[in-house]
């Protein structure tokens, strides 16, 4: 069983006065932030207080990047061209620098969002696109990539820094891909169930999926989605039960 292990949640996903998730409570329990850059959820003002409260609290700043879908949360699927992807990163990505230097900050990592992150986890073509896009503009970026996925090949061939993530609210399919959210199960909210299926995969070294099958992998940082009613309780909740096993919390 690893002696630590990084807890992340993706957060920043306010807009002007409509508020989602309890980012300032999460902060307390993560290790990592992913902070939505503007084009699937957040604004400005919104990435300048998530990071703020980030930085001042130690937790490590990563750009989430998704595709232009705010009303469909990013979750919806959209076909771009390889330039587009790269650009689409490319922005975001820069937008997040800036507002983190401007914080006192900076951005460590980069993950994802939504529908972008579910494509590029089945196509390595196109998680190449995005991860190159990025490492272009800040080549020691560390890339959080859906583990055992077309993702992690795709970090693999560009030999850049990464980290592998499991999800500690979500169901697996038996290719490590996450099980559609539409489908009953595919999203968990008993802290409880959630923390024994995350130590039953730190123990094993491996993804769990529905079925039972064992994907081994390595896991470098667990994520909880900030967006959900049960967040917070799911975060306090993990974090004990890995203390009570001996994992420490902490960055990657």
């Amino acid at each position: 069983m690893k002696s630590w292990v990084d807890l992340n949640s993706d957060m920043g996903e306010g807009f002007g006065p409509w508020k989602m998730g309890d980012d300032a409570e999460l902060l307390d329990v993560v290790t990592s932030a992913n902070i939505a850059c503007g084009f699937h959820a957040g604004d400005p003002d919104v990435m300048a207080q998530t990071m703020r409260l980030a930085h001042d609290r130690g937790v490590g700043i990563g750009a989430h990047p998704g595709f232009m879908d705010k009303q469909g949360f990013g979750r919806r699927r959209m076909s771009l061209s390889t330039d587009e992807l790269a650009n689409l990163v490319a922005y975001q990505l820069g937008a997040a620098q800036a507002v983190a230097r401007s914080v006192g900050g900076r951005v460590r990592h980069l993950k994802l969002h939504g529908a972008l992150a579910n494509m590029a986890s089945e196509d390595p073509e196109m998680a190449r696109a995005c991860y190159s896009a990025a490492l272009k503009v800040q080549p020691d970026i560390i890339v959080m990539v859906l583990a055992a996925t077309a993702q992690e090949q795709a970090v693999r061939d560009l030999g850049c820094e990464w980290a592998g993530e499991i999800f500690a609210d979500r169901a697996y399919n038996d290719d490590a891909t996450l099980v559609d959210r539409r489908l009953p199960g595919a999203v968990l909210h008993d802290a409880e169930i959630a923390a024994e299926r995350i130590l039953g995969m730190l123990s094993e070294g491996a993804i769990i999926t529905e079925s039972g099958k064992r994907i081994p992998t390595r896991i470098d940082t667990i994520c909880l989605h900030g967006d959900t009613p049960s967040a917070v309780r799911m975060a306090h909740g993990i974090r004990s039960h890995l203390a009570g096993a001996g994992i420490e919390l902490r960055k990657f």
